[in-house]
């Protein structure tokens, strides 16, 4: 028998991490960047764009557009998502094989349950570099 939460306000956070369980909107972060680092050809890095070494050397250059319905996409949101990771995932993220068990560790780690968590200034979240 799977334990439960007993209310319909008990947070079944802890019972998701016991059992290795992705949260939706984790669950949707995880897939977005697999579709990112899956299709990173058709991204350009900042670095790419110039030659000065900054910090923000490693993100993903977001596309200019206007119109919310492209926005609202995998390809722009996946750049969003993919430049408010941890730097040690986005190094990660040039080999698929280390990659995906990290981001699945980070995500099962900090269990996002809301998008803005991930994507706002609040993230205080734990990186646990996966090694191979």
């Amino acid at each position: 028998m799977i334990p439960y939460c007993q209310l319909d306000l008990d947070s079944c956070r802890t019972l998701f991490k016991k059992l290795s369980i992705l949260p939706l909107k984790s669950q949707y972060i995880f897939s977005l960047l697999l579709f990112v680092v899956r299709n990173r050809e058709l991204y350009k890095s900042n670095s790419d764009n110039h030659s000065i070494n900054t910090r923000y050397s490693t993100d993903l250059h977001p596309t200019m557009s206007k119109l919310t319905t492209f926005k609202k996409r995998a390809y722009y949101f996946g750049i969003k998502v993919f430049n408010h990771l941890p730097p040690s995932l986005k190094i990660l993220s040039n080999e698929m094989k280390q990659c995906r068990p990290a981001l699945k560790q980070f995500l099962l780690t900090n269990s996002f349950y809301l998008m803005n968590i991930f994507i706002g200034n609040e993230l205080k979240c734990v990186c646990v570099c996966v090694c191979m």
